[in-house]
This record gives C-alpha cells, sequence and structure tokens, in this order.
C-alpha cells in the first residue's frame, strides 16, 4: 500500500482536530450556550462578527435553516473580503473602528456578541469585544489559542481576543491554519479554521436549543425555505419570524 493521498491526509487532519475540540471543549461550548441562552430567554439578539474569512462563521448561522432565528450575522463589508479582498486585510487591523461598529449595531444587554477569529489578533476583533465588555455585553471568542499565543500582539494595547471574552472556545487548530506538510513547500496546505469553526457554531446553537427546550420555552428556529413549497405553513411559519426580527437586526 502506498502513502496515503493528500485528500485522505486533509480528512484525518479535520477529524484530530475535530475531536480534539469534542474532547477538550465541551465545558465552554455549554458555557457559551448557556450565554446565548440566558440572553434569548430575556429577548436579546446574538450577534455573531468575524473578518476576512471569518464572516464565515456569522454567515452560517444568520437566516438560516435549522438554526436560531434570534441570530445576527455582522458583516462590514470593507472587512468581509467579498470585495475589494486586499483593501479588507489592513482594514480589520485598523484601530477605533470596533467602537464604531458596535455603536452603529446598538448592542446593548441582554444581547451577546459571539466573536469569530482564528489568530485573535487583528484590531477589528479585539475592539469590538472590547466595546461590548465595556457595554456589559457578555462576549464568546472563537480562535485557536495555540496560534494566538504564538503571535506578537499586533493591537497597541497588547491584548489578544481572548483577552477580551468572557468565554473562550478553542478551534484546536494549528499554528498558520494549515493541516499539510510537503517537501518541496515551505507552506503549509490545506486550511483548517473554518471547518472547527462551523463545528463549534452550530454545535453552540444546538445546545443553546437544548437548553431553551428545558427550561420550557420554544426556540425561534426556522425551518428550511425549500421545505415550503410542500406547506403553507412553513412559509407562514418562517415569514412570522421574519417579521417578529425583522425591526430588531439590522440586516435582515
Amino acid at each position: 500500500m502506498g502513502k496515503n493521498k493528500g485528500w485522505e491526509r486533509y480528512f484525518s487532519a479535520i477529524n484530530e482536530i475535530v475531536d480534539s475540540i469534542k474532547n477538550s471543549q465541551g465545558e465552554n461550548i455549554e458555557l457559551a450556550a448557556k450565554l446565548m441562552a440566558d440572553a434569548i430567554e430575556k429577548e436579546g439578539i446574538i450577534h455573531v462578527f468575524g473578518v476576512g474569512h471569518s464572516t464565515i462563521m456569522p454567515e452560517e448561522v444568520f437566516w438560516r435553516a435549522a438554526t436560531l432565528a434570534p441570530v445576527h450575522a455582522i458583516l462590514e463589508p470593507s472587512m468581509t473580503g467579498h470585495t475589494e479582498i486586499t483593501k479588507s486585510n489592513p482594514m480589520e487591523k485598523l484601530e477605533g473602528v470596533g467602537e464604531i461598529i458596535v455603536n452603529y449595531h446598538k448592542i446593548l444587554p441582554p444581547d451577546i456578541m459571539i466573536v469569530a477569529s482564528n489568530s485573535g489578533n487583528n484590531g477589528a476583533p479585539i475592539e469590538v469585544a472590547q466595546a461590548c465588555r465595556q457595554r456589559g455585553v457578555k462576549v464568546i471568542a472563537i480562535n485557536s489559542v495555540t496560534y494566538s499565543d504564538y503571535l506578537k500582539p499586533l493591537h497597541s494595547s497588547g491584548k489578544k481576543l481572548k483577552d477580551m471574552a468572557d468565554v473562550v472556545v478553542d478551534n484546536c487548530t494549528p499554528i498558520g491554519d494549515g493541516a499539510l506538510v510537503y517537501e518541496q513547500l515551505i507552506q503549509k496546505v490545506g486550511p483548517t479554521s473554518t471547518i472547527a469553526g462551523l463545528y463549534i457554531m452550530n454545535s453552540m446553537m444546538v445546545q443553546t436549543v437544548e437548553l431553551l427546550l428545558e427550561r420550557g420555552l420554544e426556540p425561534d428556529v426556522y425551518f428550511n425555505g425549500s421545505l415550503a413549497a410542500n406547506s403553507d405553513e412553513i412559509s407562514k411559519h418562517n415569514n412570522r419570524l421574519i417579521d417578529k426580527y425583522y425591526h430588531r437586526i439590522r440586516n435582515l
């Protein structure tokens, strides 16, 4: 038998990371879910913020089938990388923007904030978390603790995202994000943080739903919109949730 192909090695590396998350981060995921359930029980909104490729995390759980409706993805256009992508890199390091973003979206208790940043070292995620904490808003961070600890601080405060969070969920990904080593390349190949982050994000949402049900509350959860083809009731359900949150979620 020859050595495993690249795609097989990549699958193995991702499975190892997911297992590491499951084996080490369960308590933090449950702590995060408790904060989320507390916020929803008090009629708060779960805001989710990321920059660069970490914007995939808020997009994943916003207006999404099979997950909670009171979720708001904060997608700052200058930092998402959807357009003018090389500009987004310096923008996400720009100091002073966190306060502007939090003020614009009027984030206050009982809302909470989830900030996703693999390195946890750029200005915007750090400052969004800091501005929320200053307002009494609980903050959950998703990032690679190993990677964050390895990097020299970029922010003038000397702080990292994990220093600004009430709960930190470690995505257990390697320094530099890459999974595979090839002798012919200096760089590692095969990013890991998005897959790891999405596992964490959806696991927190599921655990939040479970906690709300245990408290005797019925959480607002979207159906997959395509199912409306078979049932007018599904369409009415989703539209009712949109109407309920439309004036509370800026991007809805």
